[in-house]
C-alpha cells in the first residue's frame, strides 16, 4: 500500500491512564516542600477527570490538529478501563478500536499534583501497562497506518524487562512494515527498578529502529549520562533542574540521540524551547512512510525554536506530549523543519494554559494563525547560535542551511501543506 493510499495517518500506541487532578487554589502556591507538608490539610477545588498517557496526551491532540488517527493501549475490565473507553470514543467511534481490553487486570491510574508556577508530581499505579507487550499491537492496523508512535517505555515493565526485548521487537515489526516510527521516552523514578536499569544500553538496541526521537532534555540525559544528569540536578537546587543545563547540554543530547541511530531528534527544553537536529539526507530518506518529501531539506539541520510566552502557566501535564504531536502532525503534512518545529513549540504552549492535557490543543488552522502573532522568549545565548530574522528561530552554525548560507523561509499560505 502506497503512502498516498494508507487509510490511517498514526497509531498512537503505549501507556494510558486514568487521570485525577485536583485544582490547585492560588493561596497554595509556593514550593513543592511548603504545599505538600504531612500533616497539613491543602483545600483544592473540584478535580478534572481524564485520560493520561502519551496514549491519550498525542493521541488525541492530533487528532484535535486533524490526523487520522487510532489508539493503541490496555486497559483493565474496570471501573477505570470502562472511563478510558468512553472518554476516548467521544472524539470518535473508531478511535479505541484498537484498544486492548484484558479481564482480571486493573487500568492505571495516576493522581496529577500541579499547583501553579510549580512543576507536576505524580502518583501513579501502572496497571496493565506493566503487561503491554508485542503482543498487544495490532500489526495489521499498523500497516494501515504512515507512523507509529509509542510513548513511556520507563513506566511499562514488560517493555523494559530483559533489556527491552520486547520493545525492540514491536518496533523492528513495525520497521519491516515500512511505516515510520517515532517514540517518546518519560523519566523513571530513579529509585524505582526502572530507574536502575542501563537505558544507554538499551537505546543502542533501539533506537536505529527509531525514525524520530522527540525526549525531553532531562530524561534524555538521565538515560544517555548518569552522572552529568545527578550534576545538573544538584546545580539547580530547588529549582527547575533545566535551568542548570547549557545550551552545549542540550546540543549534544541531541548528537547522542543522531549517533545512536534516530534521524530526527527532537529535545524539549522546557521553557527554554525546543532543539531539533537532523541526519544526513540518506538517513532521512529511509524513515518509511511519513519520509518528509524533500529529504534534502531535512538533512543535517541544527534549529532552536523558543518558546512561545505564556504569562500565566496553570498546569505542566502534557505539555511535551502536545509538543510531539503538533510536530508529528506538521511533518505528516509535509511542512519543513523550520515551520515543524514552531507548530509544535505552539501546541505545546496552548497546552499549558488549562488544567488538564489536552483541552487546550487548538485545531490546526487556529495554530497556524496563533503562530504569527504570538511572542517568544529571547533565551539562547549559547555559542555558535544565531537568530534568523526571516526563520524568526535559531540556527545552529553547523547547520546546513546556515552552513551554506541558504535561506530556507517560504510563506506555508502559498504552498499548499497537506490537508490529512
Amino acid at each position: 500500500m502506497k503512502a498516498t493510499e494508507k487509510p490511517v495517518d498514526v497509531v498512537v500506541a503505549g501507556h494510558v491512564c486514568l487521570d485525577v487532578i485536583p485544582r490547585f487554589r492560588p493561596a497554595s502556591a509556593g514550593s513543592l516542600t511548603e504545599v505538600m507538608v504531612p500533616g497539613k490539610l491543602v483545600n483544592v477545588d473540584e478535580a478534572a477527570i481524564s485520560t493520561g498517557g502519551a496514549v491519550s496526551n498525542t493521541g488525541l491532540a492530533m487528532i484535535r490538529l486533524g490526523a487520522r488517527t487510532l489508539l493503541m493501549g490496555k486497559v483493565g475490565q474496570d471501573f477505570f478501563g470502562t472511563g478510558v473507553l468512553a472518554k476516548f470514543s467521544e472524539w470518535g467511534s473508531n478511535v479505541a478500536s484498537a484498544m486492548t481490553v484484558v479481564p482480571g487486570e486493573n487500568t492505571s491510574y495516576s493522581v496529577v499534583l500541579a499547583p501553579p508556577e510549580i512543576d507536576r508530581m505524580f502518583l501513579h499505579n501502572p496497571g496493565a501497562n506493566d503487561t503491554f507487550c508485542s503482543r498487544d499491537i495490532n500489526y495489521g492496523l499498523v500497516w494501515q497506518a504512515r507512523l507509529f508512535h509509542l510513548g513511556y517505555p520507563p513506566l511499562m515493565r514488560a517493555l523494559y524487562a530483559n533489556e527491552a526485548r520486547e520493545l525492540v521487537a514491536i518496533y523492528r515489526r513495525v520497521k519491516e512494515l515500512d511505516v515510520t516510527t517515532s517514540m517518546d521516552m518519560t523519566l523513571p523514578d530513579p529509585s524505582s527498578e526502572s530507574g536502575r536499569l542501563n537505558w544507554r544500553a538499551m537505546l543502542e538496541d533501539v533506537l536505529p529502529l527509531v525514525d524520530i526521537a522527540p525526549f525531553s532534555a532531562e530524561e534524555a540525559m538521565f538515560m544517555l549520562d548518569r552522572q552529568r544528569f545527578d550534576q545538573r540536578k544538584r546545580q539547580a537546587g530547588q529549582g527547575s533542574p533545566l535551568e542548570a543545563y547549557t545550551p552545549d547540554d542540550f546540543l549534544w543530547i541531541g548528537r547522542e540521540l543522531l549517533d545512536l541511530g534516530a534521524a530526527i531528534a527532537l529535545v524539549k527544553c522546557g521553557e527554554r524551547g525546543i532543539l531539533l537536529l537532523t541526519a544526513g539526507a540518506e538517513r532521512i530518506a529511509a524513515m518509511g512512510a511519513a519520509c518528509p518529501k524533500l529529504p534534502e531539506r531535512w538533512a543535517n539541520r541544527a534549529l532552536w525554536e523558543e518558546a512561545f510566552l505564556v504569562e500565566k502557566i496553570v498546569s505542566a501535564t502534557g505539555a511535551g506530549d502536545c509538543t510531539i504531536a503538533g510536530f508529528l502532525v506538521a511533518l505528516l503534512r509535509g511542512c519543513d523543519p523550520e515551520h515543524s518545529l514552531r507548530t509544535a513549540s505552539c501546541v505545546g504552549a496552548q497546552n499549558v494554559k488549562v488544567l488538564d492535557a489536552v483541552s487546550g490543543v487548538h485545531t490546526w488552522e487556529e495554530t497556524q494563525a496563533m503562530m504569527r502573532t504570538w511572542p517568544k522568549r529571547r533565551q539562547i545565548t549559547g555559542a555558535g547560535w544565531c537568530y534568523c530574522d526571516t526563520l524568526r528561530l535559531w540556527r545552529h552554525e553547523s547547520d546546513a542551511a546556515a552552513a551554506h548560507g541558504r535561506d530556507t523561509g517560504r510563506d506555508f499560505r502559498q504552498e499548499g501543506i497537506v490537508s490529512l
